[in-house]
């Protein structure tokens, strides 16, 4: 059996805690197999909060310290769903 997790990060500001954020899922680069980002974005605004999906790979035992490495980060929440295949 495979075992496929998603991790979604709230970040409740993106201009205070995007350097971090980067830094840690540049440690990690070789867990993550898809990023995907959203925030909302306009003429009148462009939106301080964002989320981040993350689909990762490799060894589960590794995902721990991934996760404890965002956990530390001040202001951004981190959430899994995990699939088994």
């Amino acid at each position: 059996m495979t075992q496929t997790r998603i991790l979604g990060l709230l970040i409740r500001d993106r201009i205070k805690e995007s350097g971090r954020t980067q830094q840690v899922l540049s440690r990690h680069q070789h867990l993550i197999r898809s990023r995907l980002g959203f925030h909302e974005l306009s003429d009148e605004k462009c939106s301080r909060s964002g989320i981040i999906l993350l689909q990762l790979s490799g060894n589960p035992d590794d995902w721990k310290s991934l996760m404890a490495d965002l956990e530390k980060i001040g202001g951004i929440e981190v959430q899994q769903m995990d699939f088994i295949h």
